[in-house]
């Protein structure tokens, strides 16, 4: 909707709702008076004698200007001052209310007017924006973006372009970011045509956010036609943007849409990226089935987009982990149609779906097909089957595989150590476990952290404690530093066999190093003394806990005056049980030994 207003006298045309009733204009005594009146047919004639100084604020009133449809009024206007209304945009409707008042500096009211006066000058609303150089308008812009007053900032751009003025490349970027993130991708559009319009060249990351919100609100057909626009604004689209809208296709159930979109991509020169091309195909698998994947990579091949084995793996490992092993063996097919060979991740992504469900026969196939390529199997592959044996309970088994990929001059690495270990460990083999421990000091992993407290673990919940501090010791020495498990583990050991003095002496290491000591591991040792009737120990225990801001339980404080009592000190269990009552710790009456 247009307004033109033309300064001394000269009749302009103004374009505005149909129905315009009347007007009037109530001010101070610095205000001219606005009248209408009513002419034939749906044009007026406005008189008006304006009286203004960009210090003072002229407010229009006239609620009832609005109506149904479209008309043309012409204004006369006569004044000291020239003035000048802007058109309302479409999209800011929300900025225009009749009523409203046009400040001096015109943040207020958004105009946009052309003048038919014979090239007089126009005065914008805007007031001093419209003045300003474009040096002090980026200024402000750069303000505006700081502060996050995204709706002023985008005013302001608004004006600037109206005036030829550029706005700066870095808060422009910012402020469509920013319009993005809290959802209005329409000015922020806004933004970013005045950007390109201004010779001005978006990075890829904001094209990118424009995509992704585009596609977030489904508004699937501006994402394409953004992306389409890139090239020509000097930024083309990389991976994440066909990604994006190829995902986005998918999400809303356009699969053959988006086998088009790429299609048509590959048409206009686009080069055939790998990543979007696995994705597409991965996506029409999920969507589509097998079968239909298949022909899509017929069909790209034919645009000149030919799929490689990374393309393939990846259906491979998508149908193997669905459990779906025929469609595994049709891609496999495929492969070996097309004159490729299968390698070793393709077998490793089918061994370990196969050993997740426990099929050990397929398995020795695919290990004797394997054996027979060029691609024998790797430490990968050994590693798949020795985790995968081990989750099954199948150790021995695991451990002919060890043996068998030592002897292929296979070296294990360190994730064949721990894996093997803790299954060992777990089962009890202890013995077992020390000689593989052995084997891995004499090769050329180094055992870290994990697999030493695995060990120790191992050993405590034997017994062997001789052994397990022997590890300690030695772990120490290499210059790994004990945890916070390796101390439990020897905590929980030495109170398993009874040696509970030295279950504290591990307490207080961990003291000294920081180490969480949880009240599980207290109590165990409170209750191991207490057995011992070495209750002097066990009050030292106590106040270990409370000051490493541990609140001991009604357990372990029952534990320790049963035990004074038993020591001969009935008064002072007495005395302790009644003060616990009256603290509120206790809750119950102990039963008298």
């Amino acid at each position: 909707m247009g307004f033109t207003v033309s300064p001394q006298n000269s009749i302009v045309e103004v374009h505005f709702l149909q129905g315009l009733q009347r007007c009037s204009n109530q001010a101070g005594s610095s205000f001219g008076v606005v009248s209408c009146s009513a002419l034939k047919g749906s044009t007026f004639y406005l008189n008006c004698t304006i009286n203004c100084s960009y210090r003072n604020q002229l407010y229009w009133h006239g609620k009832e200007f609005l109506r149904s449809g479209r008309t043309l009024f012409s204004l006369q206007c006569r004044g000291v001052q020239s003035v000048s209304i802007d058109r309302v945009d479409e999209n800011d409707q929300d900025d225009w209310n009749v009523g409203s008042h046009v400040s001096g500096s015109g943040r207020d009211f958004r105009v946009e007017m052309t003048t038919r006066n014979h090239g007089s000058s126009i005065l914008f609303a805007d007031g001093p924006l419209v003045e300003n150089d474009e040096e002090t308008n980026n200024e402000i812009l750069h303000n505006l973006c700081k502060k996050g007053s995204l709706m002023e900032a985008t005013k302001l751009i608004d004006i600037m372009s109206r005036v030829n003025q550029i706005p700066n490349s870095t808060c422009s970027t910012n402020l469509i970011r920013g319009l993005v993130r809290i959802g209005r991708i329409e000015r922020a559009s806004r933004v970013l045509k005045t950007m390109v319009m201004s010779g001005l060249v978006p990075d890829v990351i904001t094209y990118n956010m424009m995509v992704g919100g585009f596609c977030k609100r489904r508004q699937l057909r501006s994402a394409i036609d953004l992306l389409e626009d890139m090239s020509l604004s000097g930024c083309p689209p990389d991976v994440i943007t066909y990604n994006t809208i190829i995902r986005s296709l998918f999400d809303n159930g356009k699969f053959d849409q988006a086998v088009e979109f790429w299609r048509g991509q590959l048409r206009r020169g686009c080069l055939p990226y790998l990543i979007p091309y696995t994705i597409l195909i991965e996506l029409v698998w999920k969507h589509c089935g097998t079968v239909r994947a298949l022909e899509v990579l017929e069909d790209m091949a034919i645009e000149g987009c030919y799929p490689d084995l990374v393309t393939y793996n990846s259906l491979v490992n998508f149908a193997s982990k669905e459990g779906k092993y025929e469609d595994a063996a049709l891609i496999i097919y495929n492969i070996l149609s097309h004159g490729m060979e299968p390698n070793a991740i393709t077998y490793n992504s089918l061994l370990h779906s196969l050993c997740s469900c426990g099929l050990w026969d397929e398995v020795d196939e695919i290990l004797a097909i394997m054996k027979k390529t060029s691609h024998p199997p790797t430490v990968v592959t050994y590693n798949i089957l020795i985790n995968g044996l081990c989750k099954c309970g199948l150790v021995e088994r695991a451990i002919n595989f060890f043996v068998q990929m030592v002897s292929e001059n296979c070296s294990p690495d360190i994730i064949t150590y721990n894996t093997l270990l803790t299954a060992l460990c777990k089962e009890g083999m202890v013995d077992e476990a020390l000689q593989v421990f052995v084997l891995l000091s004499d090769s050329n992993c180094s055992p870290g952290l994990i697999t030493y407290n695995t060990v120790i673990d191992g050993l405590t919940r034997r017994g062997y404690m001789d052994e397990a501090l022997k590890l300690y010791n030695q772990m120490i020495e290499k210059g790994i530093a004990p945890d916070g498990i390796t101390h439990r583990s020897l905590v929980w050991g030495f109170c398993w066999i009874d040696q509970v003095e030295d279950a504290v002496e591990i307490l207080r290491e961990m003291g000294k190093r920081d180490h969480r000591i949880n009240s599980s591991a207290y109590r165990l040792v409170i209750n191991g003394l207490c057995r011992n009737k070495r209750v002097d120990i066990a009050i030292q225990v106590l106040e270990m806990m409370i000051s490493g801001r541990y609140k001991p339980d009604e357990e372990i404080y029952s534990t320790l005056i049963k035990s004074v009592a038993d020591a001969g000190m009935v008064e002072e269990a007495d005395e302790l049980h009644q003060k616990l009552i009256e603290r509120k710790v206790l809750r119950t009456i102990l039963d008298k030994p």
